[in-house]
């Protein structure tokens, strides 16, 4: 049993989203068949746990980067390209606003003229 629980961890997946108290019961389960002893339990808990926390780590990262293609292959707009533009966007009213005012403060001509 000990083999195939390392056998499934070295896949990648194994333990990965099983917690600690998981763990800890599978060894315990081990120490009373007799395939494990009480003292070597404690190191080979920690080194489940932390093989699933870096296949978890893996798993997360893999996932991150499919997702990251994905959106550039869609083309979907990321946060920095909308905080670009709204960058531009607030240059380009601060170039406009005295103009705008000024533009405002002119009174148009009621009705057509001249027509």
């Amino acid at each position: 049993m000990r083999d195939m629980i390392d056998k499934a961890l070295s896949l990648g997946f194994g333990l990965a989203a099983t917690s600690k108290e998981q763990v800890e019961k599978l060894v315990d389960e081990l120490v009373k068949r007799g395939e494990m002893t009480r003292k070597e339990s404690p190191d080979y808990i920690n080194r489940l746990v932390a093989k699933g926390e870096e296949a978890r780590h893996k798993v997360e990262t893999m996932v991150s980067e499919r997702v990251q293609a994905a959106l550039r292959e869609l083309r979907v707009a990321t946060k920095e390209d909308i905080e670009r533009l709204e960058k531009r966007l607030d240059a380009l009213e601060r170039q406009t606003s005295p103009q705008t005012a000024e533009t405002r403060d002119l009174e148009l001509p009621e009705g057509p003229q001249g027509v």
